[in-house]
C-alpha cells in the first residue's frame, strides 16, 4: 500500500471533522426512528437504515460512535472507507453484491439479532445511482426489522459530476440536516421487486426533501 493510501483514512478523518465541527447540523424526521425502534415492543430495537452512496461521507461525522455497522465493499476504495469509519468509531462488515455477500449477509444479520443497528447504501458499491439492490431487503424480510430512509444534505458541497453517483463531499461552514423518513417493513411473503420500488420512492422523497431544507 502507497504512502498516500496509507494516510488517506487519517486525512479523510481530519476533514470530515472539521466540517463537522464548523457546520450547524439539525436532525429532523427524529420521530419516525423512534417509531422503527418500537416495532419489536422495545424502546431501543435496532433498524436497517438505508441511503443513497452518494451521500455518504457526511454519515461519518454526524453517525460517530454510533452502535452499528456499516456494510462497506471488499474493494481497495472499500478498505480506505472501513479505516476512515473506524477512526469515528464506526464499525464496518466488509462485503458486496459481487464480493462476499453472503458472509457479509450472515454477519449483518447476527449484528441485528444482538441489538446492532445496520447501514446499507442501497446502491453502492457501484450503482446503478439510485436503484435499490436486493440486499437490503433480504435482511429486512429475514429479521423482520424495519428499514429506516435516512439522508444528509449540506449547503456547500462538492459535487462530482461525472462519478457515478454524483458523488458529494461536503465543504466546511455549512447549513446541514439529516432527515429519517418513515419506516418501511418487508414482510415475509412480500414481493421484493414491489418493496424495492417503494424503498427507492421513500429514500428519493427524503433526499429532496434533506436537501429543500438547505437550499
Amino acid at each position: 500500500m502507497s504512502i498516500l493510501r496509507r494516510l488517506a483514512p487519517y486525512l479523510a478523518f481530519l476533514y470530515v471533522s472539521f466540517v463537522g465541527l464548523t457546520s450547524r447540523l439539525r436532525w429532523l424526521g427524529a420521530e419516525h426512528l423512534a417509531a422503527a425502534r418500537r416495532v419489536k415492543g422495545r424502546a431501543d430495537g435496532p433498524v436497517v437504515y438505508a441511503f443513497w452512496h452518494q451521500r455518504q461521507v457526511f454519515f461519518t461525522w454526524t453517525h460517530r460512535g454510533a452502535h452499528m455497522k456499516v456494510l462497506v465493499s471488499r474493494s481497495r476504495d472499500g478498505e480506505i472507507i472501513a479505516r476512515a469509519m473506524s477512526l469515528f468509531r464506526i464499525d464496518s462488515c466488509r462485503g458486496s453484491s459481487s464480493r462476499g455477500a453472503a458472509t457479509a449477509a450472515r454477519e449483518l444479520l447476527e449484528a441485528l439479532a444482538a441489538g446492532w443497528d445496520v447501514a446499507v447504501t442501497c446502491d453502492g458499491p457501484k450503482g446503478p445511482a439510485r436503484e435499490v439492490k436486493p440486499g437490503i431487503l433480504y435482511l429486512a424480510q429475514k429479521s423482520g426489522l424495519p428499514i429506516v430512509p435516512i439522508a444528509n444534505a449540506v449547503s456547500r458541497k462538492l459535487e462530482f459530476h461525472r462519478a457515478w453517483d454524483r458523488f458529494q463531499v461536503p465543504l466546511p461552514f455549512s447549513r446541514a440536516v439529516v432527515r429519517h423518513g418513515p419506516a418501511l417493513i418487508v414482510g415475509p411473503q412480500d414481493d421484493l421487486a414491489a418493496k424495492a420500488k417503494e424503498l427507492k420512492a421513500a429514500l428519493d422523497r427524503v433526499t429532496d426533501e434533506a436537501d429543500r431544507e438547505v437550499s
